[in-house]
């Protein structure tokens, strides 16, 4: 039984890697995500890996599997990969209380995030 087999989404040339359920909000994670998009994947790794940002060495491991979906499963060359794609999207977002005086409390929101990267190969220059 099971389900059918869907149409792969992707081009031949193009692979890609979820992190879902980042204890991170959205806004953070973006300016992460736009650090790299465009970037050759090489250089997107270096610049992940000497970032200041808490979040940039969950990024870089997501980058990491993206490149070897595309070596592996897809076998691309990784030396012309860049990133094609690298979006963010809303998790949940859990709600918690913070006790404050004379009998109050005020909501805090801790949310979460999910990242999508897509590498590509680049052609050939002739």
């Amino acid at each position: 039984m099971g389900k059918q087999a869907r149409e792969r989404v992707l081009a031949d040339t193009e692979a890609k890697a979820v992190l879902r359920n980042l204890r991170v909000s959205p806004q953070k994670l973006n300016i992460v995500a736009g650090m790299i998009r465009g970037m050759d994947c090489a250089k997107a790794l270096n610049a992940l890996t000497f970032s200041n940002r808490r979040i940039s060495n969950d990024v870089r491991k997501v980058l990491q599997s993206a490149i070897a979906n595309a070596e592996n499963n897809h076998q691309l060359d990784v030396d012309r990969l860049y990133v094609k794609e690298a979006t963010v999207g809303r998790g949940l977002v859990m709600k918690r209380f913070h006790a404050r005086a004379r009998g109050r409390a005020s909501r805090i929101e801790k949310p979460f995030s999910h990242v999508t990267i897509v590498v590509g190969e680049r052609e050939e220059l002739a």
